[in-house]
């Protein structure tokens, strides 16, 4: 059976990833625009860890049609040919099946403090780890072991195209803060509560600083796609990676900003990408 990674871009719109011409990213297959199934994380990550990848809103398809041909898929990333819908039930979730059905060691690497190990999320994991900073794959990836008697799966929740969009080696200070995310943050003891507020009014950021924060996300996916290259020449044969978001951002379209209660294809639309690496 296959290693089996799936990476989770956080917050990474589509056409963020278009804007980036992700090298090696694209070398794992055809990249794709699909729609998460939720416009924030931790609804979205329950339906990716429910074995739902993001969906392709398909036209005259009976939906029931749709999941089985998506599950079905799950024999090509596993490197198994036996599995359909009903082989994940009842439990329909991805780690426990992993686990308990065919013996994968299962491991999570989440940057979200929404994510954290204390919420119910955290079931079928071997390990299940709140990384230290809120944007650092590299860590991540230097991090992961895989077994040698058996395959692992691992899921990878990135930060660093999350807001404030900032890279591990920068002051995030620097940039521009939202105001009223900061509260929750600063609980975490995240960095950015000393940022300069660049607002309107009513916590809006301008049009400039928004601009600015789509500017710094396209720049993200440009550094992970370097830590992608890595982590693509350190893993074992047999690895199959699935790179996706868990929902997009809005950046002042249609007078939207960020994700969550908001109901726009922007905050929807996201990148799909997966292959096998060798």
């Amino acid at each position: 059976m296959n290693n089996y990674i799936l990476v989770v871009l956080d917050s990474c719109r589509y056409d963020s990833f278009l804007r980036a011409e992700p090298r090696a990213m694209a070398r794992l297959g055809t990249v794709e625009q699909r729609y998460s199934y939720a416009s924030w994380t931790a609804p979205s990550h329950y339906n990716l860890l429910m074995g739902l990848m993001p969906h392709c809103s398909p036209r005259r398809t009976i939906a029931a049609e749709y999941y089985r041909r998506e599950f079905f898929r799950f024999n090509e990333r596993l490197g198994v040919d036996h599995l359909e819908f009903k082989s994940f039930v009842p439990k329909l979730y991805l780690p426990l099946f992993l686990k308990e059905r065919l013996g994968y060691a299962t491991h999570a690497m989440v940057s979200l403090p929404v994510l954290n190990p204390r919420t119910i999320l955290n079931q079928g994991f071997d390990t299940y780890t709140l990384m230290p900073a809120h944007n650092d794959m590299l860590a991540m990836v230097r991090a992961m072991r895989f077994a040698e008697e058996r395959p692992s799966f691992f899921v990878l929740n990135v930060g660093e195209t999350h807001y404030p969009y900032s890279l591990p080696y920068e002051d995030s200070r620097q940039f521009a803060r939202i105001q009223g995310l900061h509260g929750v943050l600063k609980h975490f003891g995240d960095v950015v509560v000393d940022a300069q507020v660049v607002s309107d009014d009513g916590g809006i950021p301008t049009a400039a600083a928004m601009r600015e924060m789509q500017d710094r996300q396209v720049a993200a996916v440009r550094y992970l796609d370097r830590i992608v290259e890595e982590l693509v020449d350190v893993v074992p044969d047999n690895t199959y990676i699935t790179i996706t978001s868990d929902h997009g951002e809005l950046f002042g379209e249609d007078g939207y900003f960020g994700h969550g209660p908001i109901l726009h294809p922007k905050v929807l639309e996201v990148p799909f990408v997966e292959g096998k690496v060798r």
